[in-house]
């Protein structure tokens, strides 16, 4: 049981950047995917998450209006699409499958497998 997590980089501010976390040796179409990050000094903290039923979306007010969680069950991937990014974005961004229905989409202990993190640093 695996996920990778990638698309990281470098990015200007105001620009965009799509990650993908793929799996492996098990079927996402039974998991919910959440999208975490943690910044140099501080706590992980949830971003967007998105059901494994219905596909519904959740999101930190922070990222609202500007991130998108999606997910594509034929290639086992689940997208969060950055755009308008700001400095303060920068961080190591994880994601996370918990199995079956979210309960508390934002509690990192709600999750069962976690991917390896891929940097994103937004920066003139």
């Amino acid at each position: 049981v695996q996920l990778q997590a990638s698309g990281g980089g470098l990015v200007q501010p105001g620009g965009s950047l799509r990650l993908s976390c793929a799996a492996s040796g098990f079927d996402l179409d039974y998991y919910a995917i959440g999208w975490f990050r943690q910044a140099p000094g501080k706590e992980r903290e949830w971003v967007s998450s998105i059901s494994s039923s219905d596909g519904t979306t959740y999101y930190t007010d922070s990222v609202k209006g500007r991130f998108t969680i999606s997910r594509d069950n034929a290639k086992n991937t689940v997208y969060l699409q950055m755009n308008s990014l700001k400095p303060e974005d920068t961080a190591v961004y994880y994601c996370a499958a918990s199995e079956g229905e979210l309960v508390r989409e934002w509690d990192i202990y709600e999750y069962d497998y976690w991917g390896q993190g891929t940097q994103v640093t937004v920066s003139s």
